[in-house]
C-alpha cells in the first residue's frame, strides 16, 4: 500500500540521513526520539553483556522504529512509513560508538590507524503491521596516522557526534586509502539497500509512471 502523500517519517537526527534522503527524492518529516532528560533515552544505545556488532546495530534499529511507530500511534499523526537507521564501527570485534571526548576519539583514531575496520548500518522501515530490515556491512582502510594527525582532527567538531569517531564525508576523507562496499553506507544510510525497502512500503522513487 503507497501511502496517500509519498513521504515518510525519519526517526534519526543525524543531518548526513537528511542529506541522503534528499539525494534520492525522498520527502521526510522529522520524528524524533527523546536522547536524553530525567527518563534517559527512549532507545538504549548501550551494547549488552556478549553481544556482537551485527545483533547489536540491528536491535538497536529495529528498537528506534518501534518506538518512532508507536509516537505516530500516539499523537495520532497520518500514518507513513518509518524509516530508522543506525551505524556502528568494529575493529577487533571492539564496537566503536560515538565518542564521549578528545581522549576517546583520539584512542579510537589511534585503533584504526593504519588497518581495515568494518563499517555496519542497520536500516528498518516500518509501515502498518510489517516491518522490513537489513543490514549493509563496508569495510574501510585507513593510512597510518601519527599523533599531530590525530590531534588536529580530534580538535575538529568532526569527530564526537560519529560512529568511530570520524565522518568519511569530512576531513576525515584524507586518512582513507581505501572502501570496499557502500560509501552511502559509510555514511550513516546505505542508499541501494534503503531503496528496495521503501519501495516496499509503496514509496516512489524515482517512478514517474504513477503506477
Amino acid at each position: 500500500m503507497r501511502p496517500s502523500d509519498h513521504k515518510i517519517y525519519l526517526a534519526s537526527k543525524s543531518a548526513r540521513r537528511r542529506e541522503l534522503l534528499r539525494q534520492i527524492g525522498v520527502e521526510f518529516e522529522l520524528l524524533l526520539l527523546r536522547d536524553q532528560g530525567p527518563r534517559g533515552p527512549e532507545v538504549s544505545e548501550e551494547v549488552l553483556p556478549g553481544e556482537a556488532a551485527d545483533d547489536y546495530v540491528a536491535r538497536v534499529t529495529r528498537e528506534k522504529a518501534e518506538c518512532a511507530h508507536h509516537t505516530m500511534l500516539w499523537r495520532k499523526l497520518p500514518a507513513r512509513p518509518v524509516l530508522a537507521a543506525d551505524t556502528t564501527v568494529v575493529v577487533d570485534g571492539r564496537i566503536l560508538g560515538k565518542p564521549a571526548g578528545y581522549a576517546e576519539a583520539a584512542d579510537m583514531l589511534r585503533s584504526l590507524s593504519g588497518r581495515t575496520h568494518e563499517v555496519l548500518t542497520s536500516v528498518v522501515v516500518r509501515h502498518h503491521d510489517e516491518t522490513w530490515q537489513l543490514t549493509q556491512r563496508s569495510a574501510v582502510r585507513f593510512t597510518p596516522l601519527d599523533d599531530a594527525a590525530i590531534h588536529a582532527y580530534c580538535m575538529s567538531a568532526e569527530p564526537y557526534d560519529k560512529a568511530g569517531g570520524y565522518g568519511i564525508q569530512g576531513m576525515a576523507a584524507v586518512f582513507i586509502q581505501e572502501i570496499a562496499g557502500s560509501y552511502s553506507g559509510i555514511m550513516g544510510l546505505p542508499l541501494f539497500e534503503t531503496a528496495q525497502l521503501l519501495r516496499r512500503a509503496g514509496v516512489r522513487i524515482l517512478d514517474t509512471t504513477g503506477r
